[in-house]
Parts: C-alpha cells; structure tokens; sequence
C-alpha cells in the first residue's frame, strides 16, 4: 500500500477538502509564472498545519530541461529561493519537470541540465519528473538522486528507483482539477514548513511478486511465495523467494494483488493476512470474492495492523471449489514503521 497525494496546479482545494478524500501530500509548483500556478508560503503553512507533506516541482516550460548546464543552474538558483520563501528546510529535494516524452537522444541535455542543478542545489537534492525514459536513464547516469515518474510515457512500466508515482490523471478535489499521485518510499523529498521529515514520519516500503505458477488446492489455505523483488531498502524480503513479507516487530498496511486461474465462475475464494512464526500463525482479517471464471483477480488490503517481534506477515488464499487451481501470478505491497 502507498501513500496517497496529489498534484494540482492553478486552483486550491484547500487542506480541508484534501484532508476529507484521505490526501497525506502535495506536490505544488515552483516557476516563472505570476498567474496563482506556485505554491505560496501561505498554502503552505495552511497545509502543514493539517499535517499534509509538500514536495515541490519546477517547470516553466515543457522542454526546459534541453536548455542544457546553464538552464539547469539559472532554475535551480530560482526555485530554492522560491522553495526557501515557502518555507522549505534546506535539505529537502527539489523535482525537475520533463513534461514531454523525452528520447535517448535528448538524455544528453537533460543530464546536462541536471548537472546545473546540482551545482547549486547538490546531487542528493536534485529530483525529476517525467516518463519511464528519462528518468530511468537519468537515474543509471546517477543525475538524480529522487525520480517522480508519470505513467505518461511509461507504457504501464515503473522504474523501482523512483519515490513518486503520478499514477492517474483528470480528477477534482474541492471543484479543483487534481492528478493521482503515490509515493512508494520512505523518503521521497516531503517537507512542511520549516519541519523535514523524522524517521517516525517515514515508513519504510517493500514490494513483491511472483510470475510463477504455484498450486491451489481445494479447501486448504495456501501461503503465496514471492519470488520476484521489486523495492525493499529495508531488507525484509531478503531471501528473494519465500512468503515472508515484513518481520516484526512494526506497524504496517498491506495490500496484495493475486491472480486466481482455473476455478469456477461462482465459486467463493477468500484471502488473508497472517503473522507466522516457527510455533504457529495468527490469522488476520478474512476477505471474501467471487470467482469470475476462469481468470480472477484478487485485491487484498489492510490499512493497519501490527506484527510482532519474531513473527512475518504472510499472504493466504483458500478456494472452495472441487477441482485444483492455480495462483497465476501476483504482487503484495506493504508500508511499515519501526517502533
């Protein structure tokens, strides 16, 4: 499960209304414009009096980033004055808009436009925004240190180094037009007024797959064995290949997406959580569906729950039909916080 925020440019829904459809962040314009498009120290104070995060963006045109070191170094001076007027700690990132489907053959002056920012901002506080492409090249040339990666341009591919995600487009908060964003690390550039974030305010992230088929027999719990490893800084998942999601002790969200093959339309199947250790397990919320036919896709969730220390938190499905099936693939996602 992710952190849900959102982006918007001209127009303000106000922290209130943000609060009410469950946004924890907002990411808000730097630029040249004059028009109400940037974030302005009184927003931000309002929203981080309702403990909303702010991450900010620059982008004055599309194609900016081709003007190359010198754009680069001239926006980056611009918008850490207009950030610090916000009120933005000193050490937190700012994000660079490629608002464009970018090629390889322009990576070269985007990386020379990042080099200008780093040297003004520093590396480690350099971001970008854009496509798969050029984030991903951006990010194996080591130009940035955050990427926030739309899924314009992406082809339904994410790169698993970037903390943001702007995941959907076209949506209202508040009469205001906002786009869907998620943030998939612990740490991925979020601020409040004169406040950087503390480790407590940072849940570490993981997220794993399998693409292996693995049995479902009839009338039996099943634990799902993720053998694919797609973000976990924290180590958790570090054997690469069994059930263990997260060991405890923490706090934690989980969602878990499976696909279910070969089991009747009609048939019930139900999933769950469950904190096993070398003794037993304790079984967590059971969540029921209906089988769609012959594919069924399953969407878990937990929004908090807790694990104790020597125990990890494990995925289950049970089917209730009479022939065998199969798990055809899946992914589980989990945020956590230690303490």
């Amino acid at each position: 499960m992710a952190v849900f925020g959102v982006d918007y440019a001209w127009g303000r829904p106000g922290a209130a209304a943000l609060k009410r459809s469950g946004v924890r962040f907002a990411c808000r314009y730097l630029s040249h414009d004059t028009g109400g498009k940037n974030l302005t120290r009184a927003e931000a104070a309002e929203l981080s009096a309702a403990g909303i995060w702010l991450v900010v963006v620059w982008e004055s045109t599309a194609s900016r980033a081709l003007s190359g070191r010198a754009g680069g170094a001239a926006d980056a001076r611009e918008a850490a004055r207009q950030a610090a007027a916000c009120g933005m700690p000193a050490d937190r990132p700012i994000y660079f808009a490629v608002d464009f489907d970018a090629t390889a053959g322009q990576q070269a002056a985007i990386n020379a436009y990042l080099d200008g920012a780093a040297s003004v901002l520093g590396r480690r506080r350099v971001g970008l925004y854009a496509g798969l492409g050029p984030v991903r090249r951006a990010f194996d040339a080591g130009k940035i240190t955050y990427g926030w990666q739309t899924y314009a341009w992406s082809g339904g591919r994410w790169d698993g180094r970037a903390q943001l995600q702007q995941y959907s487009n076209d949506h209202t908060v508040n009469g205001v037009d906002v786009d869907y964003d998620r943030a998939v690390a612990a740490d991925y550039g979020q601020w409040r007024v004169g406040v950087s974030p503390q480790e407590d305010d940072m849940p570490d992230y993981v997220s794993v797959g399998t693409t292996t088929a693995q049995p479902l027999p009839p009338g039996a719990w099943t634990t799902v064995v993720w053998d694919a490893e797609y973000s976990d800084a924290g180590r958790q998942h570090a054997d690469k290949g069994g059930p263990g999601v997260l060991n405890g002790p923490a706090r934690y969200s989980l969602t878990a997406a499976v696909r279910i093959v070969g089991v009747p339309a009609g048939t019930r199947i139900q999933a769950r959580a469950i904190e096993a250790d070398a003794g037993g397990f304790e079984a967590g919320a059971v969540q029921d569906f209906t089988s769609a036919g012959e594919e069924t896709n399953l969407l878990y969730g937990i929004s908090a729950d807790s694990v104790a220390k020597d125990r990890s938190v494990r995925f289950q499905v049970l089917q209730h039909g009479a022939q065998a099936a199969a798990i055809g693939g899946g992914s589980a996602k989990l945020l956590y916080w230690r303490g």
